[in-house]
């Protein structure tokens, strides 16, 4: 049978160098002095994050967040404010990357998250792989054209020697220990392992990671769960697992997993889906990034009969949950930077809207983050927003014409994140 990997480790494995109500809410009352620093976004069709679509919006920033969104003409304009017309633009907000693994020293962490920024991500958690060394105090700080930072810290599975520098867990005892550790660091979720790789290692029991999942509610924090195969995702159910960090892998699902989804109103999947295995248009990427990666994505273009059928379990798997009314979230798993945009396409092509899409990219992927004030466009929230030159609900690649990003009110210096590229 052929065992898909994710995409990340697909690409990582065959090209190391990849890795490098209506809504309207009324303006508030602003003094002269707030007045001047307001800036008005006119005439841009306006997706909100939230399912909703305003045709010749108008909303406006003012320190960093947004004070009012509505149709143009129904929002209030401060005297002296500054005004940017976005007529014939879509703006959306910013992506919210809710599966990733990024480096792990401080100079390199920032250079991932602005490179993200660059493509529009807005924050970006790392699900796991962040040992003690790792700069969680990031997570406290704005830095100038970067993503935001969360984190996972350091994940928990069975002892998988030479494979990753996790908590190796083989007891119930150690599971709660290795909760209580991160819990300590402040971490924003728990992410556990429940896969034999292969049948390379011995997984997590039900018990231990059951263990690991109590503990962690007593924490009052959230357990994403990488798994494979059916029977595993059933237990984790059972456990009262909160986050799938993958779908479903190695068949197609049945009724009594779906039946046990719909029973868990509050759970949500990030499907990160495989590679599809056909040969993709990568000429939206061509003097985005260096030439010679370029290339090199360009070789490994090709039809992978294997992956198309792993896919296809997984688009069926993702289909059908969305179908449930299942809340679906949004990752990409590994850490290349325009990657959030093949999964956006992915997705739709599994069967999800791109309005849908969109939903499960920024709201829904915001608030597995714990990020309040991101993943839609309204009033107090965090002025994060990418402004496309065409409309992603008519087509989802069009995420990938990008005019500009703001993230807290600032447009993003993108030509020099991409100069270092250059």
């Amino acid at each position: 049978m052929y065992r898909t990997k994710t995409r990340s480790h697909l690409r990582n494995g065959s090209m190391g160098l990849l890795v490098l109500g209506l809504f309207m809410l009324s303006a508030c009352d602003q003094t002269p002095e707030e007045a001047t620093t307001v800036v008005v976004y006119d005439g841009a069709r306006l997706i909100v994050g939230n399912g909703s679509v305003i045709e010749n919006a108008t909303f406006t920033v003012n320190d960093g967040r947004v004070v009012s969104a509505g149709p143009s003409g129904e929002v209030s304009i401060p005297t002296g404010a500054e005004r940017v017309n976005l007529a014939g633009m879509t703006v959306i907000p910013a992506i919210v990357d809710a599966h990733t693994h990024m480096s792990t020293t401080r100079d390199a962490l920032i250079d991932d998250l602005q490179r993200r920024a660059y493509f529009g991500v807005g924050a970006a958690v790392s699900m796991g792989s962040d040992g003690l060394d790792a700069p969680l105090e990031l997570r406290e700080e704005m830095i100038p054209d970067a993503a935001r930072f969360r984190s996972a810290g350091q994940g928990i599975t069975s002892p998988e020697p030479g494979r990753r520098v996790v908590h190796w867990v083989t007891s119930e005892s150690e599971a709660r220990q290795a909760v209580r550790d991160e819990a300590a660091r402040r971490v924003d979720l728990i992410k556990i392992w429940v896969d034999d790789r292969d049948g390379q290692y011995e997984q997590l029991t039900p018990a231990i990671y059951g263990a690991a999942i109590d503990e962690a509610h007593q924490y009052d924090l959230r357990v994403a769960a990488h798994i494979f195969d059916l029977e595993d995702g059933k237990g984790l159910l059972h456990a009262g697992i909160d986050i799938f960090a993958h779908g479903v892998r190695d068949r197609d699902i049945d009724d009594e997993f779906v039946g046990l989804v719909n029973a868990r109103p509050d759970l949500l999947l990030i499907p990160n889906l495989p590679e599809r295995g056909v040969r993709a248009d990568l000429g939206w990427l061509a003097g985005a990034i260096p030439e010679e990666i370029f290339e090199v994505l360009q070789e490994s273009n090709t039809d992978q009969p294997e992956a198309q059928a792993a896919f296809g379990i997984q688009a069926r798997n993702l289909d059908r949950l969305n179908g449930e009314g299942m809340r679906i979230a949004f990752g990409t798993d590994g850490n290349i930077p325009w990657e959030a945009h093949v999964e956006m396409e992915d997705m739709v092509l599994a069967g999800m809207t791109p309005g849908q899409v969109l939903v499960a990219a920024t709201r829904n992927s915001a608030e597995i983050l714990g990020l309040a004030d991101m993943g839609t466009i309204e009033a107090g929230k965090s002025a994060d927003f990418v402004v496309l030159e065409a409309n992603p609900l008519d087509d989802i690649k069009n995420t990938r014409r990008i005019r500009s990003v703001y993230l807290r009110g600032e447009e993003v210096n993108r030509a020099e994140i991409r100069s270092r590229w250059d």
